[in-house]
């Protein structure tokens, strides 16, 4: 429902964490959000009373004035909370909603746009390490969705291969395969082959040596989503962006955080077009898309 109005735009923050985010706060705010409610430590249970506060205050055809936002550190309460948002709608009463808990799905969703700049994404090769975090799930999501042949790097194998099946029945036709990294023996032949490393695991933790990304012969882009030294591929800066090194196209997690607030903002003014959007990672990499960042 796309109709005009002179309301007010109302932006629900539901939040799993005890004190909502100032981030994602500060970016509604500079996208244009007139009013700001914040709710923190929501659980899925108390969703459907906010919701209905802010289905049943306005007329339908003013219904597109107001969004709700689903955030928080845990993802996977973000994404309880946010199927009890919507659970709650039925019929004409709808409101947008978005998702990025944990900056996830438009961290995800900047970093696959920043590589598919430098390299067709149907059929590349492409590494996700770090695959079973929030982020890493959604690259590797977002890579198979655009014909990647993606290799889901972790630890724990049986972390790997979980994602991997699980994407598998989500996306049809998805190439995954699951690989242990760091490895105690050889560079696994995944790792070895990729024309794109994504480094998206925990703050801190180097997950490929200067030395080992020179190895792989193949690579044309690396993109390391950690910005807290050590950073995940060791010798990229946090604010590299598209920085030529050793014949690799780099990106630092500051390199891809322009495109990442662009997508953002732009999804947070989306949300006020129509009463029933739903943006969550592919809605959220297809905007960036239309975006041309």
């Amino acid at each position: 429902m796309a109709a005009t109005s002179d309301k007010p735009k109302i932006l629900i923050q539901l939040d799993g964490d005890p004190q909502p985010s100032v981030f994602d706060a500060v970016v509604a705010v500079d996208s244009g959000v007139d009013q700001l409610f914040r709710h923190g430590g929501i659980e899925p249970r108390a969703v459907r009373d906010l919701v209905y506060g802010g289905l049943f205050t306005r007329g339908i055809d003013e219904l597109h004035r107001t969004a709700v936002f689903v955030g928080g550190s845990n993802v996977a309460r973000g994404e309880e909370i946010l199927q009890a948002v919507q659970a709650s709608f039925f019929g004409p009463f709808r409101l947008s909603v978005m998702f990025d808990a944990n900056g996830a799905n438009t961290t995800a969703a900047a970093a696959v746009l920043a590589v598919s700049k430098h390299l067709e994404l149907h059929d590349a090769r492409v590494a996700v390490l770090g695959a079973t975090g929030p982020v890493g799930q959604r690259a590797v999501r977002l890579l198979a969705r655009a014909g990647a042949q993606v290799a889901a790097g972790s630890r724990q194998l049986d972390r790997a291969a979980a994602v991997c099946e699980s994407l598998a029945q989500r996306v049809t036709g998805a190439r995954l395969k699951a690989f242990v990294w760091p490895s105690q023996g050889e560079v696994p032949s995944a790792l070895a082959e990729a024309q794109v490393v994504i480094a998206a695991g925990a703050a801190g933790a180097e997950l490929l040596s200067v030395d080992q990304r020179r190895a792989l012969v193949p690579l044309r882009v690396a993109v390391d989503l950690n910005a807290v030294p050590p950073t995940g591929l060791a010798g990229i800066e946090p604010t590299d962006k598209a920085r030529e090194q050793d014949g690799v196209t780099c990106y630092g997690a500051l390199g891809v955080g322009g495109l990442k607030m662009k997508i953002h903002k732009a999804a947070l003014r989306r949300l006020f077009e129509r009463n029933n959007a739903v943006l969550d990672a592919e809605e959220i990499f297809e905007l960036g898309r239309e975006l041309g960042v």
